[in-house]
């Protein structure tokens, strides 16, 4: 009698399972360590400032640390053909390690600026690897729940984050925020072995004769359209923030003329073609642009409504509260024709959130209006979190809907 194996059933306990687990661990890890260490100054950066210096450039822990995320996320498959998964992952969280204990023992706010760009370029690279991993590092039927796992770790870090550096902060030692992180990096590295698969003799053979090209004309576009629009926060000049604005659009439309044509492209060529990849692209770019509302609840929580900065620092989560769970829940929707109308109406509840959010924005708010603003924050959360899980996946295999269909039973042949 021969027998053969049936696929893999979608389920978390198949993917938390002793089978993936290991791999799970990983690349929910590595996003949770990008998250955590983008989230970490904004509770601990007083302390920090009181003691090294370096007020003015406050603002700038966290934009180098971004804009070094962003050209270095786009770098992610050049680096995984070449290097292959577990080389990609221990070359990331080596450079992010070294970058941690640079912010740790940072005399100034100058070589602490150098630390954050340094964790920016890894971090970008390690959250990358975190999505990109997912096709190769774990079965077909496990693609959405893998990427609802992934996705949801940016609510871990959203949470771990401000509450590790304010508990450090709050006995003088922030320095060891970043002493913790650099343990949690090292034996995330230890772990990457045993967890992720080695390459295939196919993969190592197209890595062998594979060069490290890395498309230089679209990062640097791509870097200086995000250092613009970041610095466009800076000046109070209504005129010259307009302006940089609009460079910063200007130069993504060049990177997208530029990546097109060039021979090492950021995107991949099919983006470019008759087909929906490209809107699935820009669903998920307009989703993650949303989320990033969560950065300034804080700020907005302590000078509208005259929060604490702990609890301000908590009413910014409820974005990836809502996003976690919106996830969790549309990960496990089943049939495909419920997933696309899921998928439809998420951008709209989304929408609905943040519109309902900059209504409740008052000065002096009183307790009803900062409810309603959590709620609000909530439902917008929710809306990304309900098409992101999908939206990965069909990005995953080349913008295809694929049906999820109940696993075959077994077959038995009988011997000849």
């Amino acid at each position: 009698m021969t027998e053969t194996a049936a696929p893999e059933a979608a389920s978390w306990r198949a993917l938390l399972g002793p089978k993936h687990l290991g791999a799970a661990t990983v690349l929910a890890g590595g996003i949770a360590l990008y998250s955590t260490n983008e989230f970490l100054t904004v509770s601990l950066l007083p302390s920090a400032v009181a003691e090294i210096g370096g007020e003015r450039l406050y603002a700038w822990v966290t934009t180098v640390y971004l804009v070094a995320s962003v050209v270095t996320a786009t770098m992610v498959n050049p680096i995984l053909v070449r290097l292959g998964a577990r080389r990609s992952y221990l070359l990331a969280l080596s450079v992010l390690l070294a970058g941690t204990v640079v912010c740790a023992l940072a005399p100034s706010m100058g070589i602490m600026l150098a630390g954050r760009a340094v964790q920016g370029g890894a971090g970008g690279l390690v959250a990358g690897l975190g999505y990109a991993v997912i096709n190769s590092a774990l079965p077909q039927s496990l693609w959405i729940k893998g990427s609802a796992l992934v996705s949801a770790m940016w609510g871990v870090g959203i949470l771990v984050g401000p509450a590790m550096g304010g508990l450090f902060a709050q006995f003088g030692s922030w320095r060891w925020a970043f002493g913790t992180l650099a343990i949690l990096t090292v034996a995330m590295a230890a772990l990457v072995p045993v967890a992720l698969p080695g390459p295939s003799a196919e993969e190592a053979a197209v890595a062998t004769g594979a060069g490290l090209r890395i498309p230089i004309w679209s990062l640097l576009l791509l870097g200086c359209a995000a250092f613009a629009v970041s610095v466009a926060g800076i000046p109070r000049n209504p005129v010259v923030t307009a302006g940089l604005l609009v460079l910063g659009v200007v130069l993504v439309g060049l990177f997208l003329i530029v990546d097109r044509r060039a021979a090492v492209s950021v995107l991949p060529a099919t983006a470019f073609r008759p087909g929906p990849l490209k809107w699935i692209y820009v669903t998920l770019g307009l989703l993650m642009a949303a989320t990033m509302a969560d950065m300034y609840v804080p700020l907005f929580g302590q000078r509208l409504a005259h929060l604490e900065p702990v609890v301000a620092g908590f009413l910014g989560a409820t974005v990836s509260i809502g996003w976690t769970t919106g996830e969790l829940v549309s990960a496990s929707i089943k049939k495909t024709a419920l997933t696309v109308r899921v998928v439809t109406v998420a951008p709209v509840v989304m929408a609905a959130g943040l519109g309902l959010a900059a209504l409740s924005q008052v000065d002096n708010a009183a307790v009803g209006a900062i409810i309603v603003w959590a709620v609000a924050l909530v439902i917008a959360g929710t809306g990304v979190g309900m098409a992101w899980p999908h939206l990965s996946a069909w990005a995953m295999g080349g913008g295809m809907i694929r049906p999820r269909v109940a696993p075959p039973p077994r077959r038995s042949a009988p011997c000849s």
